[in-house]
């Protein structure tokens, strides 16, 4: 798996755990293979595993309405899922799931690597600030190695939330603040060696 293409090809033939009996097409991801931004959420629903693409129900159209209000689309950012395939009746994903898709996602990081990732709801971020919970953190950008885990809450949550929508928007506003951070930062470094960036720099999103 040592393409995103190779990657794809071997969830769609993956059997590695029980959900590959009830779906109907496994969900890889989609997206720019270049992009600075990972979208991850939790899992196909019913539209999602009808066409072997991610977020293309409801929830993909707020998220899409969420991109456009920082000026991208979904062909800007790569778009992924915690579990490749549709949990039945939308339940959520068992722990041998998600252990089982694990090494798809972890690919798909390493070969993307972004600079920010965005977890969309609880499983997303659990999978990695597992302490953390997203009523406390959303909207935080908090370091994670060499990049940054940006927690936001899953846009089905605003679906039956409706005052969460204005919270996912406020948010994902921060987003392209946060990629002008790291750019001044990275520029920073190629220059001349500086002190590691302030945690005050990061409360200011």
């Amino acid at each position: 798996m040592d393409t995103i293409k190779a990657l794809e090809q071997a969830v769609a033939v993956c059997t590695d755990c029980r959900l590959c009996e009830t779906r109907t097409f496994s969900v890889p991801g989609e997206g720019s293979e270049t992009s600075d931004i990972l979208f991850i959420g939790e899992g196909p629903g019913f539209h999602e595993d009808q066409q072997g693409r991610p977020f293309v129900g409801p929830s993909g159209k707020l998220l899409d309405d969420l991109l456009g209000l920082i000026g991208l689309s979904r062909p800007d950012v790569y778009i992924a899922n915690v579990v490749k395939c549709r949990p039945p009746n939308n339940r959520d994903p068992l722990p041998e799931e998600i252990k089982a898709c694990r090494k798809y996602l972890d690919q798909q990081i390493r070969l993307i690597d972004p600079k920010v990732i965005v977890t969309l709801g609880r499983f997303s971020l659990i999978r990695f600030l597992p302490q953390e919970t997203i009523s406390k953190v959303h909207g935080q950008p908090r370091l994670w190695g060499h990049r940054y885990i940006f927690p936001m809450y899953h846009p089905a949550a605003a679906l039956h939330q409706g005052n969460l929508r204005h919270v996912l928007e406020e948010d994902m506003r921060k987003l392209p603040v946060l990629l002008q951070l790291i750019q001044t930062e990275s520029l920073a470094e190629e220059n001349v060696a500086e002190e590691p960036p302030q945690p005050e720099q990061l409360t200011m999103l």
